[in-house]
């Protein structure tokens, strides 16, 4: 089992910035696909950014496009989320979701594994 923990989430006024971590154990973090989910009060989940194997980006979403950057350290175990110019809209729990050589759709919301989030709040 992969077990997934999330940190670095908090209050910030609208135009800061906050960098999201998650650090895996369990499992070789190096096959995992890995991305960064949101969820708002009253709404549903949405997929904010996949980074593959390699490091490479391979979805961000159109909301966070020019924001947020994605990235990993496979020595590390660990994927983070840099979000900067940060909005009263972008507040939400933030949590971090695992598949397996890919082998999931990160992109339509499936996934093998996920964090219990950590809250991103912004005031305007």
């Amino acid at each position: 089992q992969l077990v997934l923990a999330e940190s670095g989430g908090g209050l910030v006024q609208a135009g800061g910035s906050l960098r999201l971590s998650c650090t895996a154990s369990g499992q070789p973090f190096s096959s995992y696909v890995m991305a960064w989910f949101r969820q708002a009060p009253g709404k549903g989940s949405e997929c904010v950014s996949v980074i593959g194997l390699g490091g490479e980006r391979v979805h961000s979403a159109d909301a966070v496009k020019d924001r947020f950057t994605i990235s990993r350290d496979n020595a590390k175990n660990t994927v983070y989320l840099q979000m900067t110019g940060l909005r009263p809209e972008d507040t939400a729990l933030y949590y971090c979701a695992a598949a397996y050589l890919g082998r999931a759709e990160l992109t339509r919301g499936k996934y093998h594994y996920r964090g219990q989030g950590t809250q991103v709040t912004v005031s305007s």
